[in-house]
């Protein structure tokens, strides 16, 4: 049987972007995709109260675990893989390897599976002043991960003066949807 729709995982992390994650789901949407949402467990937590309505909204469980042993699969195979906001802890523990949260365990994976993966940070100033994350981002470049950041994409602002309200979703979108035919 051929899959006719397009299925975008959508991976957070616990960053203020992430509390627009139903408008984004829904945007996605109507670009035709298929979106399964995943969080850190921290995004989870932030997002508890919001849990049922985001599994509405996507027909899917929304996931911040691994599945045990055994137990089947509920999401349909990702055609694509967003990951934003991707925050400093997420990009260094995937560009690592670091694979004990579910969402970098799944794109680290994915990397290896040939799965396209578009990454958009959202890290402060003071944060890409630590020489991991630049280095974690070419890292993952070089693993042919598309990273959303500086000039076209994610660029940092200062410490405290975050604007979630200015987070590029819509240049994450297009990136997503650039993917396919590649």
């Amino acid at each position: 049987m051929v899959r006719m729709t397009r299925t975008l995982y959508l991976f957070g992390s616990a960053a203020p972007p992430v509390f627009d994650v139903a408008r984004v789901i829904e945007a996605a949407q109507r670009r035709g995709w298929e979106v399964c949402l995943g969080l850190t467990p921290t995004a989870a937590d932030w997002l508890e109260d919001s849990l049922p309505e985001l599994e509405a909204l996507t027909g899917h469980p929304v996931r911040s675990r691994y599945k045990r042993p055994g137990e089947p699969d509920v999401w349909p195979k990702a055609d694509v893989v967003l990951v934003a906001p991707a925050t400093f802890n997420t990009i260094n523990a995937w560009a690592l390897g670091l694979t004990d949260r579910f969402v970098v365990g799944v794109v680290a994976e994915g990397i290896g599976k040939g799965i396209p993966i578009v990454a958009m940070p959202c890290v402060n100033a003071a944060y890409v002043r630590h020489r991991a994350f630049e280095r974690s981002v070419a890292e993952l470049r070089a693993m042919d991960v598309t990273v959303l950041y500086g000039e076209g994409g994610f660029v940092p602002n200062q410490p405290g003066q975050g604007r979630p309200s200015d987070y590029p979703w819509s240049v994450a979108l297009d990136a997503v949807s650039g993917t396919i035919g590649k």
